[in-house]
């Protein structure tokens, strides 16, 4: 499979560990979405502010005490590529701040909302977690809805919004308790 796409020129990749490569996309996503969107800032900016480097450090790591506690095995890398995503696309708004900025129901139940109940279920306190997937539900919840506009500068389209049909209210899982 990964020789076809190739050969047609799709950007690919392939993994012996697939679990821990989606894992640290999740933990990727889980430090730059939330801080991103609640600043409605591009990574750059928002990295640059007071005291988030360390928020986003507390978030990787209970990220990996979660992962950890599952069984994953995480690449040896993810931390260093955390620190340099903001570096590489520092003009990039997460996808989070798109669709708070669009006044739609953002994938954060699914992000920090994740390692959050996984981490209620293994007794893994996740402050930082809880805290950026509280205040993103908030700021959904009193967004109303209108087309989102990139600021001048902006990088980056949501493929998403072409491929995906909108999602369901009822498929976001219950949050926790």
């Amino acid at each position: 499979m990964a020789k076809a796409l190739v050969a047609a020129g799709v950007p690919t990749e392939t993994s012996g560990n697939v679990r821990g490569a989606l894992w640290a996309k999740l933990v990727l996503n889980c430090a730059y979405n939330a801080v991103s969107a609640i600043a409605q800032l591009p990574y750059g900016k928002a990295v640059a502010g007071v005291g988030v480097k360390d928020v986003m450090r507390d978030v990787v790591a209970e990220c990996l005490a979660v992962a950890k506690a599952e069984g994953v095995q995480m690449p040896a890398d993810v931390e260093a590529a955390v620190d340099k995503l903001a570096a590489s696309m520092p003009d990039q708004y997460s996808s989070t701040a798109q669709d708070l900025a669009r006044g739609k129901r953002t994938e954060i139940d699914y992000l920090n909302g994740l390692i959050v109940r996984r981490g209620d279920a293994l007794g893994i306190a996740t402050p930082a977690n809880r805290v950026l997937w509280s205040l993103v539900k908030l700021l959904e919840a009193n967004r109303p809805e209108r087309p989102w506009q990139a600021p001048p500068g902006a990088r980056g389209v949501r493929w998403r919004d072409r491929l995906l049909s909108p999602r369901s209210p009822s498929s976001a899982p219950a949050p926790p308790a």
